[in-house]
């Protein structure tokens, strides 16, 4: 894992000698000195590259219906298009983190777009729903190999004030990827194609090379190099590989057999060898931790209440807030006859509360104890969900879910912020980069399960032969259903955390550069 704040990167601060050229050891990044201007090009490109990552979760979701129509996919399958890449980004989060510190941040930052790149232009060239879910796989390991190298190169890039001005710009545009994805997704789609969704990613990752490569430099983790270990008996920095594979079977296995039991049944026996799949993985994975020298997870953290509630609550905000949009996307096409554009206005009542809480009341939120805006945050997002609920019946339409989606922006805006700064008061400094990626992992494991389990409850109302009178009313049901489960989880979560997590649990993250600190913290809007 990364750890924060960074040893061992003293790139950041170095002036650039009298040719104009960055001094450093191998690694180093070229190009024409940086003015007072030019320091801000590390902060573009990693922002460039954090922008892409995410929008891409919810860009293809007003896209779904025309996937559907142009690839023949069944609702399975473009459960998968949704669900893989976030599986990915969960399952190999950690590791990339731990193999980033060793091979160098940079390194597989520049990997991970380039292997981004590709695998969107699979996507965008897909002749069907196997190879598209595949390609997005494929975009889910890039994606992880991104995200987990965009804070420890900024903690690199950035000191002081400084480092406080690109964590605020990184975590803005990271609330502003959720507000754009559906409307990008919508425009894209209605005005080109749904494959535009995926090839528009090609330039802007090529930019986000060309920068990188000329401008951030190479840092490393503390742990010892292969290339650099010249200390005898200093045994080389490993990462966890049978914990990766452990904790990436577990996850899909689970995530698959969840799907199969919705749509073959519980009993049915691939369904059956999914889930106890699932369950051994998990095993291995918990005997591997307790193992190895370097965990991707430190395991003795979740023995801290306050730690595995946050991580709960990462989970379980996820899992909450967000999968249950994408059904919402299938509803205002399908049923009520939107465009791909208005199907992506119609979702951003709660994306625009969430910046504006976050731009006004942040630093505010901040300062509380960490239990009362992720508690209160998730009880708001609940209460936003279970209005939608209450709300919706066959003759609705659209504006009907505008008010619980913007109180349900409140209660995002409030949780998210804090969340990872919260883990961080939880957890020993000494483990602030584990933390912080656990949190992470957490919120996309959230997310793909959430795409699992309310898929399965959705598709219940719209099989052949069920009482309903309408494809439109099987929708609304669905939609009903799906949207109770999501609100009582939230409120489940909200009363987690107020009841569990203390303030100062394990020192308020003592011992911590205080930048690093807020730098991190921001991160959870991601």
């Amino acid at each position: 894992m990364h750890s924060a704040p960074e040893r061992g990167t003293a790139m950041a601060g170095r002036m650039p000698d009298a040719g104009g050229e960055p001094e450093g050891p191998e690694g180093r990044a070229t190009g024409p000195a940086a003015g007072p201007a030019g320091k801000w090009w590390p902060l573009a490109a990693i922002t460039l590259g954090n922008f892409l990552l995410l929008v891409d979760v919810t860009i293809v979701n007003t896209a779904l219906p025309r996937i559907a129509d142009g690839l023949g996919a069944s609702f399975t399958s473009l459960q998968w298009v949704m669900d893989i890449y976030a599986l990915a980004l969960a399952a190999l989060l950690m590791v990339a983190g731990s193999a980033a510190d060793l091979f160098g941040r940079r390194r597989l930052y520049v990997a991970g777009l380039t292997l981004f790149a590709l695998a969107s232009l699979a996507c965008g060239l897909a002749p069907d729903a196997g190879i598209l879910v595949a390609a997005r796989a494929v975009q889910g390991v890039g994606a992880a190999a991104m995200f987990a190298t965009n804070t420890p190169l900024l903690m690199a890039a950035y000191q002081g004030r400084d480092r406080g001005v690109a964590f605020g710009v990184w975590g803005g545009t990271s609330g502003a990827a959720a507000a754009i994805g559906p409307v990008l997704g919508g425009l894209l789609t209605e005005y080109l194609d749904w494959r535009a969704i995926f090839l528009v990613n090609l330039p802007l990752t090529a930019f986000a090379v060309w920068i990188t490569l000329r401008r951030v430099h190479e840092s490393y983790g503390d742990l010892p190099r292969p290339r650099t270990n010249s200390d005898a008996g200093t045994p080389l920095a490993r990462i966890d590989w049978p914990g990766a594979a452990s904790f990436t079977a577990c996850a899909g296995a689970l995530t698959y057999g969840l799907m199969r039991g919705g749509e073959q049944g519980w009993t049915e026996s691939g369904t059956l060898v999914s889930l106890v799949g699932a369950a051994l993985a998990l095993l291995v994975f918990l005997a591997v931790e307790r193992r190895v020298r370097r965990p991707l997870l430190d395991l003795g953290l979740l023995r801290r209440p306050s730690f595995a509630a946050l991580m709960a609550a990462a989970l379980l905000l996820q899992a909450a807030a967000f999968p249950y949009l994408t059904f919402v996307g299938l509803w205002v096409q399908n049923v009520l006859g939107l465009s791909p554009v208005q199907a992506g206005l119609a979702v951003t009542p709660m994306a625009l509360m969430s910046l504006l809480v976050g731009a006004l009341g942040g630093r505010a939120l901040q300062r509380m104890a960490p239990q009362l805006p992720v508690g209160v945050g998730l009880l708001l997002t609940g209460a936003g969900v279970l209005l939608s609920y209450a709300l919706l019946d066959d003759g609705s339409g659209w504006a009907v879910l505008a008010p619980g989606l913007a109180v349900s922006g409140l209660g995002i805006g409030m949780a998210m912020p804090v969340l990872v700064s919260a883990a961080l008061g939880a957890a020993p400094p000494q483990r602030a980069g584990m933390a912080s990626g656990a949190v992470n992992t957490f919120r996309q494991l959230g997310y793909a399960l959430g795409i699992a389990i309310l898929g399965t409850v959705f598709t219940t109302a719209l099989r052949p032969g069920t009482s309903r009178k309408s494809v439109g009313a099987a929708y609304v049901s669905g939609l009903t259903d799906i949207m109770l489960l999501s609100g009582v989880v939230a409120v489940a979560g909200g009363l987690l955390v107020l009841a569990v997590v203390r303030q100062g649990t394990a020192g308020d993250g003592g011992g911590r550069d205080a930048a690093g600190v807020e730098g991190v913290a921001r991160s959870g809007g991601a």
